[in-house]
């Protein structure tokens, strides 16, 4: 027993000593080889230039400046006689340099490990370096290096499309090897979602130097892949346009102006932000006034907004209601100013108080009758509804090139028994069939959703017609619905426009092209049921009044471009949001959308 012990310790001992002694003669010969490789070798990582981001017409909306970065000598001595006169020569050179500023980054970064010059100044503009530049170069402990910097020519007008940029945390460092050398990422909008294609790959360069880090030979080089630039559908004149004529109306809004196709056009999102404040990191004082704008200008309404549609739903539930049976979409309901369930005595009430009396689906569309609405819900219930609607676009992602896009809720009793863990109510089915209760939505979906009433095709939005010079690929899909109905849908959406008792015809109906649509009052409040007449829009609190709606196609005959307007407690939708539709057809008519000319009257209040 006391000899197998003894075999046991030899030979744990022995393969311990073996294991050293390869570890000695030939694991450290790797590691020292590669060590002194590293002194007389030395690789240089090159950025690529990031990619220009243009509107349909070639204009930049995401721009690079020319200019130069600034590095100081490593192994300067914090103080010494030599730091203190380079600080001031740069001091000298740029009189708002901030040196507490800069001495504190040289200190953070210098190490006696590195040889190389320490980056301190990531931007000088190109102007104000040509000034100093002679004397600069001539200074040993002093490196310059070109260098961009983003810019962004639009500023407000595109933040909520566009984004920006901004220095990289460090879960975007760890993961991505050019992120860690360029040190900026994608924040929001387009910049984040295409920033793989627009931050390019790197490039490097292999040098001989000596033991004084000298450089002796170029060994080896390969050129960085930049200039990757993103095309988009959007026109910034257009653009422009309807921000300012929001602002103009002092209107907090989402408009989406789109081709039927899913090219968007124009995606507004007010009140919006400067981007170019973030390229460098915001100051307190201005992050501040952003955060503490109650509305919110740094939410992009477009996508990660969602908001109570309204009757714009309406169509939808038309739609959803004929899957069911034809027939059943096509029965007429009766409307005397409001409807009960069974014997409760509580009261769904229609907006017009005096009813509509007998309502054909085409009537329900015009004049927006709530109760043909309440009743076709109650027919095939919350279930069915939730699922047609989700097939119709509403509810789910749209799939639009921005980043974390919101989907919404078209409810369902197993959405709510998940959510709440409650049962679901018939009085619930009845508030969703008008887009009210828990049901909410994005603009983006509403605009897409109009498309499909306009086209039968479901596409996908997006802004990027070129990637790097590659046609972004649509998506299509063709949608199953009962073709006689989307027809009446479409004459009802053509009266709400063009004929007298339309909910949007003293808005839309003298334009120079035919335009279909639907209005839609989203409130926001409930209204008790001892109130018996509801107070003027006007006369709420501005955060108790309702969001007005009007989402429309044009023209009607030949369905090419699509118009949503969300005003945010606007009140009406007709009244509201159907002039700033209008004035939005008026200046596509006037710039040839339509390809015809303008008709002088039909522009005289553009602008």
């Amino acid at each position: 027993m006391n000899y197998k012990i003894i075999v046991l310790l030899m030979v744990v001992v022995w393969a311990l000593l073996i294991n050293r002694l390869y570890e000695v003669s030939v694991k450290s010969n790797f590691y020292y080889e590669r060590l002194a490789k590293e002194n007389i070798e030395q690789k240089t990582k090159l950025k690529p230039i990031r990619g220009e981001i243009l509107d349909r017409h070639g204009k930049l909306l995401a721009s690079n400046l020319i200019g130069f970065s600034l590095g100081l000598k490593p192994h300067l001595k914090i103080g010494s006689l030599e730091f203190n006169q380079t600080l001031q020569k740069l001091k000298n050179s740029f009189s708002d340099l901030n040196t507490t500023l800069l001495t504190k980054v040289y200190k953070k970064k210098n190490s006696p490990y590195n040889h190389r010059f320490i980056q301190v100044i990531d931007f000088i503009a190109y102007n104000d370096m040509m000034r100093v530049y002679p004397e600069l170069s001539l200074d040993k402990s002093i490196k310059i290096e070109p260098t961009t910097k983003r810019f962004y020519p639009y500023g407000k007008y595109t933040a909520h499309i566009v984004g920006y940029i901004g220095k990289a945390n460090k879960k975007a460092v760890a993961n991505d090897e050019v992120v860690k050398v360029v040190g900026k990422v994608g924040k929001s909008g387009l910049e984040r979602y295409y920033n793989k294609t627009l931050q390019g790959e790197l490039g490097y360069r292999i040098a001989k130097v000596n033991a004084y880090n000298k450089e002796l030979e170029q060994l080896d080089y390969k050129a960085p892949v930049g200039n990757r630039n993103l095309q988009l559908s959007v026109d910034v004149d257009l653009q422009r346009f309807i921000y300012d004529t929001l602002v103009d109306e002092n209107r907090s809004a989402v408009v989406i102006v789109m081709k039927t196709t899913g090219e968007i056009l124009s995606a507004v999102s007010t009140p919006s932000y400067d981007p170019n404040l973030f390229v460098d990191g915001i100051s307190v004082k201005e992050w501040n006034k952003i955060r503490n704008n109650l509305e919110h200008p740094f939410t992009n309404k477009l996508v990660h907004a969602i908001y109570p549609p309204g009757s714009t739903i309406k169509m939808g539930v038309a739609l959803a209601t004929a899957k069911e049976g034809r027939n059943l979409a096509l029965e007429h309901e009766f409307c005397k100013g409001y409807m009960q369930i069974g014997k409760s005595k509580h009261k769904f009430r229609c907006w017009a108080h005096w009813g509509h009396g007998n309502v054909d689906l085409r009537k329900s569309i015009r004049e927006s009758c709530d109760v043909f609405y309440y009743k076709k819900a109650l027919k095939i219930g919350i279930d069915k509804l939730s699922k047609n609607l989700n097939e119709l676009g509403l509810g789910v992602k749209t799939g639009v090139d921005l980043p974390r896009e919101y989907k919404g809720v078209i409810p369902s009793k197993k959405w709510k028994r998940e959510r709440y863990h409650q049962p679901w109510y018939k009085g619930e089915t009845v508030i969703a069939a008008i887009g009210q209760g828990y049901t909410s939505i994005t603009v983006m979906q509403l605009a897409r959703y109009t498309a499909l009433l306009a086209t039968g095709y479901l596409v996908t939005p997006h802004f990027a017609t070129l990637i790097d010079n590659k046609p972004y690929e649509e998506k299509v899909k063709k949608i199953q619905v009962d073709k006689n109905i989307l027809n009446i849908v479409r004459n009802g959406m053509y009266d709400v426009c063009n004929v007298r008792h339309g909910t949007a015809f003293k808005a839309m109906s003298k334009l120079p092209i035919k335009v279909a649509g639907k209005t839609g009052t989203a409130q926001v409040t409930s209204i008790g049921q001892d109130v018996k007449k509801r107070a003027k829009e006007e006369d709420l609190e501005y955060f108790r009044r309702s969001h007005a709606w009007l989402t429309t196609y044009a023209p009607f005959e030949n369905p090419q471009y699509i118009v949503s307007v969300l005003v945010e407690h606007g009140g009406h939708g007709g009244s509201t949001a159907g002039p700033i539709a209008a004035k939005i057809y008026r200046w596509m008519y006037q710039k040839g959308y339509f390809g015809k000319q303008p008709i002088p009257y039909l522009l005289k209040d553009l602008y």
